[in-house]
């Protein structure tokens, strides 16, 4: 019985040790990381092209809350975006990409929303790159406003900064917009 005793003693002791060995889970690394260049700023400018009317609308409503139609602010709104990116504010401007992700009508007391985007550019030297935007944009409140920029790929990777949003047409009938947005990212 002592011998048993011994043997799960120096078992468990055995065991102790193999545990207290395990490699660390990250590393802090001194030198750039590799791909990574020195930082710059860019500046971006384009139109964002909200299209929820007509047979090919680029925004559609995925799901409402149970008091959403009554809701001064359509509070429980919820929509995924395909956008289109344009140089110009007119529809037939070069397209330099698209503004894809979804937005939800976050507040009660006011219309705004939050917006979850991937900004991925196909023109240009940025082409095949993406810029992630992630904030609240109070769409009725401010002539301009800013949500953050949280990350990017390609080009922009390690991205951070802001974009300034401003509507630069609403159609109330329809409900379209097209929106000019100054985009400034370091990365």
């Amino acid at each position: 019985m002592a011998s048993l005793l011994v043997l799960l003693m120096f078992s468990a002791l055995l065991l102790a040790t193999a545990v207290t060995k395990s490699e660390a889970f990250s590393k802090t690394m001194k030198a750039t990381y590799p791909g990574h260049k020195p930082e710059k700023l860019t500046h971006l400018h384009f139109y964002f092209h909200e299209i929820i009317s007509g047979d090919k609308p680029t925004s559609v409503v995925v799901a409402r809350g149970p008091t959403t139609n009554s809701s001064a602010t359509l509070f429980g709104l919820v929509a995924v975006v395909d956008d289109a990116l344009t140089s110009g504010p007119e529809r037939t401007s070069e397209e330099v990409g698209r503004a894809q992700g979804m937005y939800a009508s976050a507040d009660q007391n006011q219309s705004a929303l939050l917006m979850a985007f991937n900004l991925v550019f196909a023109k240009g030297e940025f082409s095949g790159s993406t810029v992630a935007l992630y904030g609240r944009n109070p769409i009725t409140s401010k002539k301009v406003r800013e949500m953050p920029i949280i990350g990017g790929t390609g080009a922009f990777r390690f991205g951070r900064g802001y974009a300034q949003a401003k509507t630069f047409v609403f159609n109330t009938t329809s409900g379209d917009a097209v929106v000019e947005y100054n985009v400034y990212v370091w990365h």
